[in-house]
């Protein structure tokens, strides 16, 4: 009986040393929050493993429409035009004013493929937080985001010419 009360004592002890550690570190502010300083390997490693599981996790549930509809992906191409391509560029797009000073850097999305469509959309609706992905959910229905969610799948594969011609409303 005695050794789980020392157990007990320890593992309390432990968990509260880490705890006023943690409020000491918070609170002495040395961890540079700025957008122009990296974070450390392992703040990155925690940071990244969180977004992807938490994503991973909420996007299962989800159903995508059809998203080979050329309607769909035209309508995505003009909203991506007009709310993503400063951050995310695009076929054409190389660089971004915005897209400069942003930590950590968005992905090129004309340069990557998409993984799935269930996490694509889950990102788009909530955004992601200490990041400039907002949650377009707030402003935009499902059906917009699935059609961002389509053409997104479909532009690494895109010229820069089909690209300008989709974002203008000229898919044909």
């Amino acid at each position: 009986m005695i050794t789980i009360a020392r157990v007990s004592l320890v593992i309390a002890a432990t968990l509260a040393a880490l705890a006023i550690g943690g409020v000491a570190f918070v609170g002495s502010g040395i961890y540079n929050i700025g957008a122009d300083d990296h974070h450390t390997k392992i703040v990155l490693a925690i940071i990244e493993q969180l977004r992807e599981r938490s994503i991973a996790v909420r996007a299962r549930a989800i159903a995508p429409p059809n998203l080979e509809d050329p309607m769909r992906i035209g309508a995505g191409a003009e909203r991506y035009a007009a709310l993503c391509v400063g951050c995310h560029l695009a076929p054409g797009v190389t660089k971004a004013d915005i897209r400069a000073g942003l930590y950590p850097h968005p992905p090129n999305l004309a340069q990557e493929a998409t993984r799935d469509a269930q996490r694509t959309f889950w990102t788009v609706k909530h955004g992601i937080k200490m990041s400039a992905m907002p949650a377009w959910g707030k402003t935009l229905d499902d059906a917009g985001i699935w059609d961002l969610v389509a053409f997104v799948r479909q532009m690494p594969a895109m010229t820069p010419e089909t690209y300008q011609q989709l974002a203008k409303g000229h898919s044909g």
